[in-house]
C-alpha cells in the first residue's frame, strides 16, 4: 500500500493544455484571457491637469489654481483677524491689510475677510472721534451756560466760522506779514498795514452789514494790536529778533495778528 502511494506522488502532474481560440472570438494567450471584440466596452481616459490656464475654464476641462487660505478669515474680531492691537495707528492698521491682501491674493473668502475687517476698524475709529467732538462741543457749551453772565455777554461778541474761511484769513496776513518782512530794509511796513486795516473792514463790514460799525471796530482793533505790540516786542530777547528787524516791523507783526483775530471772530 505505501508503495502505491509513493509511485502516485511521483507520477509528473499532466501539463496543461494551451487553447488558441475559444468561442465567439475569445481567446487566450499566454495565461491572459482575452474577450471577443463584441463584448469589450468603450475605453476611457480622462486628462487631468493641475495648475494649468485660469480657474473659470467652466466645462471645457479640469484646471485648479492654488490659492492660499487665510487662516483667520472666519475671525469675527477684526483686530485679531488682522493681527494689529487695539490701540494700533490706522497707517500701521493699512499697512498690515495691504501686507495681508498681498499674501492671500487670489482666495476670494480671505480677501473679502480682511477688507471687511479693515472697513470695520476705520468705520469705529471715524465714529470714536466723531463722538469725542460731540462730547468736546457738548462740554464747552455746558460750561459757556453755567458761567457768569459778564461771560455770556463778552462770548456773545464772538463767533467761530468754517474752518475755509479761517485757513484763507490766515494765509491772507501771513502773506501780508511776509511782505512785511521781506521788504523792511527798504522801506517800514506802513503800506501793508493800511492794506491789512482796510481788508478787516471789508471783512468785519460783510458780517456786520454796518460799514460804520465795522470801520470803528476794525480801527480799535488795529490801535489795540498796535499798543500791546508796542508793549511786547521790549520783552523780546534782542538775541532772537533778527538785526535786519526793526521796531516798527515786529510791532506791526503782532498788529497783523490782531487783525486777523478781529475780522475772523468778531461778529
Amino acid at each position: 500500500m505505501q508503495a502505491t502511494a509513493a509511485s502516485f506522488l511521483a507520477r509528473p502532474l499532466p501539463r496543461p493544455h494551451r487553447i488558441g481560440r475559444l468561442a465567439d472570438g475569445a481567446a487566450v494567450s499566454g495565461g491572459v484571457f482575452s474577450l471577443p471584440p463584441r463584448l469589450r466596452g468603450p475605453r476611457c481616459s480622462v486628462s487631468l491637469s493641475i495648475g494649468a490656464g485660469s480657474g473659470d475654464t467652466g466645462d471645457s476641462g479640469f484646471s485648479y489654481q492654488y490659492a492660499p487660505v487665510f487662516r483667520r478669515y472666519r475671525v469675527r474680531d477684526p483686530y485679531k483677524l488682522l493681527g494689529v492691537d487695539r490701540d494700533a495707528s490706522e497707517e500701521e492698521i493699512r499697512s498690515a491689510k495691504n501686507f495681508l491682501i498681498q499674501q492671500y491674493a487670489g482666495h476670494e473668502a480671505s480677501e473679502e475677510a480682511i477688507e471687511g475687517a479693515y472697513e470695520k476698524i476705520i468705520m469705529k475709529s471715524y465714529q470714536h472721534r466723531k463722538k469725542t467732538k460731540i462730547n468736546l462741543k457738548t462740554k464747552l457749551l455746558k460750561r459757556v451756560e453755567e458761567s457768569p453772565s459778564w461771560v455770556k455777554a463778552l462770548l456773545g461778541y464772538f463767533e467761530v466760522p468754517s474752518m475755509d474761511i479761517i485757513s484763507r484769513r490766515l494765509l491772507y496776513f501771513a502773506f501780508i506779514a511776509g511782505w512785511s518782512i521781506a521788504t523792511s530794509a527798504e522801506n517800514g511796513p506802513a503800506f501793508q498795514l493800511a492794506i491789512s486795516l482796510f481788508s478787516c473792514i471789508y471783512f468785519l463790514n460783510d458780517k456786520m452789514k454796518n460799514l460804520l460799525r465795522a470801520s470803528t471796530t476794525g480801527f480799535g482793533v488795529l490801535v489795540g494790536g498796535w499798543i500791546i505790540g508796542s508793549l511786547l516786542v521790549p520783552l523780546i530777547p534782542t538775541f532772537i529778533i533778527p538785526p535786519t528787524w526793526s521796531l516798527e516791523l515786529l510791532t506791526s507783526l503782532v498788529a497783523y495778528v490782531f487783525l486777523f483775530l478781529g475780522c475772523t471772530f468778531l461778529k
